[in-house]
């Protein structure tokens, strides 16, 4: 036959929309033309598929070949169309059969010796396969990708020629497996951390809670060892959770995916990074920092070094949990639920008190309006992680709580937030807001004049009340209590700071 058909994934975003390979082959003269809005990378597949079927035995037609991606308005980018394309001239030139092709999808790059190379989002194409009841066939390079998924059953190939003969029915192709699983990371321990108990308790309130949380102190206090040790406080990512930070994972060249699977993600990207890196964008806009840090840790070190319009970017996503990005080739809309934590000096010599000090409070406001105030408002928990007290270092070393310790605390409070409203209190909506965070009239009354003292947002008062709800979880309590109430306010460290720094200036 001179017509053939195979059907191969593209990658617009997290998702993989189906494109259909036509091959026709007439006569005329020699040439391979490719339609339905190749980029260039897609174009110089002419060349690779070429190559790749004479070095494998096969014979290249010597005729007017057009090769068709469907739909046209669809733009196609990579070297993932390679397999299919040339899997479609065999089958149009007859030299493998074609009946089984409807039952496969094939996704992959193609080297000059035939052999197939990975790509990029092979997890949300193998997904698409499952949900259209056909089988991806795709490097064996990508199998500890595809074998993620547990109910998935995508084969892999190291060569075409496998392939073929897969297809001829000479020879069978293995089906995906998962990875093995790596040891727990147990090096970054919570009792490695000297003192700072009550930094300590706000880490484990952050964990309980998923807060969003802003560590304050001069250099060397262990605000960056704090944070690291974040992700050992909290559960392993579930199933779903785990396939989703998985399916952005694999959007970019990552040798982390399958050796961090089941951990949550931890993203620290430097002062400099720019706006676009930190959100995501592109013609065919990437994932950002933001949407790979989804479901896991996004922590900001030197806070106001960064852009201020970057940090600006993240309100939207903090509050909506996912970010859009239009451009004029394509609109994508990426998960963006994470966990901001930041660490910052209180001023441009890194303290705001005591015989280091070399700021003045003009100095320091001017520091921290680099950050703006909706952005500050986004942290439920901000608190000063001072400098040891004298004979701290020379007595005798307590070790404190480990990480599984309290892991255990956070994994209780967090089961019991699931079996009340079946999301964790970072993310209660507002009905579940009224039925979970009830105060007594006199406690609602004194909360009231107290953020109306420190001239704070509705925001920050609903923030206030969901960090206090957590706390009340760890205690085990049903309902929020005065002195859950007043460690809440307690952990509203930059208010304090700036209404200080006000006065001074005043």
């Amino acid at each position: 036959m001179s017509l053939s058909l195979a059907y191969t994934r593209a990658a617009i975003g997290i998702q993989a929309p189906l494109v259909s390979v036509e091959v026709h082959i007439s006569n005329g003269l020699p040439a391979l033309s490719l339609v339905g809005l190749p980029e260039t990378t897609v174009k110089e597949a002419r060349d690779r598929v070429r190559s790749a079927i004479v070095n494998s035995g096969f014979i290249f037609p010597a005729q007017r070949i057009t090769v068709n991606l469907a739909p046209a308005d669809l733009p196609k980018e990579g070297g993932r169309y390679d397999l299919p394309i040339a899997i479609a001239i065999l089958a149009a030139s007859e030299q493998i059969p074609a009946e089984k092709l409807a039952q496969f999808e094939f996704l992959g790059e193609l080297a000059l010796t035939g052999a197939l190379r990975g790509v990029q989002a092979a997890i949300p194409a193998a997904m698409a396969a499952i949900h259209s009841q056909r089988q991806l066939i795709l490097s064996a390079e990508n199998q500890y990708d595809v074998g993620l998924i547990q109910h998935g059953s995508s084969l892999v190939s190291p060569h075409l020629l496998d392939v073929c003969a897969f297809l001829q029915g000479k020879a069978t192709l293995p089906s995906a497996q998962p990875p093995p699983l790596p040891p727990p990371d147990a090096s970054a321990d919570l009792n490695d951390i000297i003192g700072q108990y009550q930094a300590k308790r706000a880490l484990e309130i952050t964990a309980a809670g998923g807060h969003n949380l802003l560590l304050i102190g001069p250099p060397g206090t262990g605000k960056t060892m704090l944070a690291t040790r974040l992700n050992g406080l909290m559960p392993p990512l579930s199933d779903v959770e785990a396939l989703e930070s998985a399916s952005i994972t694999s959007l970019t060249r990552s040798d982390s995916l399958t050796q961090r699977w089941r951990q949550r993600p931890f993203r620290s990207p430097h002062h400099s990074t720019s706006l676009y890196a930190l959100v995501g964008g592109g013609a065919i806009p990437k994932p950002g920092e933001i949407s790979l840090a989804h479901n896991g840790v996004l922590f900001l070190d030197e806070l106001p070094e960064f852009e201020r319009k970057a940090l600006d970017a993240l309100r939207e996503p903090l509050e909506a949990g996912e970010i859009s990005l239009s451009r004029a080739r394509a609109k994508v809309t990426y998960p963006a639920r994470f966990q901001l934590v930041a660490a910052m000096n209180p001023s441009p010599g890194g303290h705001y008190q005591g015989p280091h000090n070399r700021s003045t409070p003009q100095q320091v406001l001017r520091y921290l309006s680099r950050l703006s105030g909706p952005f500050l408002d986004r942290f439920d928990l901000s608190l000063e992680v001072p400098l040891l007290p004298p004979g701290t270092l020379s007595a005798e070393p307590q070790r404190g709580e480990s990480s599984q310790q309290v892991a255990e605390r956070v994994l209780a409070a967090r089961q019991r937030q699931l079996a009340r409203c079946g999301k964790i209190n970072s993310a209660l909506g507002h009905d579940d807001f009224r039925h979970s965070c009830q105060l007594r009239s006199e406690d609602a009354q004194w909360l009231e004049q107290v953020m109306n003292q420190l001239g704070l947002s509705i925001r920050a008062w609903q923030r206030v009340l969901k960090v206090a709800r957590t706390i009340a979880d760890l205690a085990g309590e049903p309902a929020i209590q005065r002195p859950h109430l007043t460690e809440a306010m307690g952990y509203r460290g930059i208010d304090r700071l700036l209404q200080y720094l006000q006065n001074s200036v005043s």
